[in-house]
């Protein structure tokens, strides 16, 4: 399936393509854009780790008391959470109650302060492919895991991350414009070409 039009008449990816205005305003605003900051990439990292097996609707209905629930998603807040913090969060219905996963983003924030050798952007943002020479025309054409995700994935693990898969890394590079993967047909456009920011330090 190829970009189609939305109920305002602008064709975007299927899958942004609703009448759902949360869901388009991500599509349209955040999902493909470049994305720099410590707090900012370690709540992508929780979302899409909190997404696994669900709706995405559903986690950007509960973002802002996500955002709530984990201290503005502040690694070094966060890092310092204990069991009454994790029990609190169990108890909390405005998010995702699944303790595999709360679990895994207070470890995750521990594992994130422990980087001696850089930090959280620069390692995400290494990993960056460089730019499609053209744009998928397909949805069927996004790929669910690639190389990079792979690698990317190997090494969050290797630094005491949980809940990075192939996949799930390849969801964060797709919403934090590490990768652009809007199709060629929709109204949504990268456009900032300046390599320092898009793709990081290399």
């Amino acid at each position: 399936m190829s970009a189609v039009a939305g109920p305002d008449g602008r064709h975007r990816c299927p899958w942004g393509a609703t009448d759902n205005e949360l869901y388009r305003q991500y599509h349209d605003t955040e999902w493909g854009q470049p994305l720099h900051g410590r707090n900012e990439l370690y709540e992508r990292l929780c979302l899409e780790a909190f997404q696994s097996g669900l709706a995405w609707i559903t986690i950007l209905r509960k973002r802002e008391s996500f955002r709530s629930a984990f201290s503005g998603f502040d690694p070094e807040r966060v890092a310092r959470f204990g069991e009454g913090d994790v029990e609190r969060l169990m108890n909390d219905a405005s998010i995702v109650r699944n303790r595999l996963k709360i679990d895994a983003a207070v470890s995750n924030a521990r594992a994130i302060l422990d980087f001696e050798d850089t930090d959280l952007d620069t390692l995400l943002w290494s990993f960056a492919p460089e730019p499609r020479p053209a744009r998928l025309t397909e949805i069927s054409e996004v790929p669910a895991s690639t190389v990079e995700s792979t690698a990317l994935a190997k090494e969050l693990k290797r630094r005491g991350l949980r809940f990075v898969g192939p996949t799930t890394a390849y969801a964060l590079m797709q919403a934090t414009g590490m990768v652009d993967d809007h199709l060629s047909g929709c109204w949504v456009q990268v456009t900032n070409t300046d390599s320092v920011s898009r793709y990081g330090p290399r």
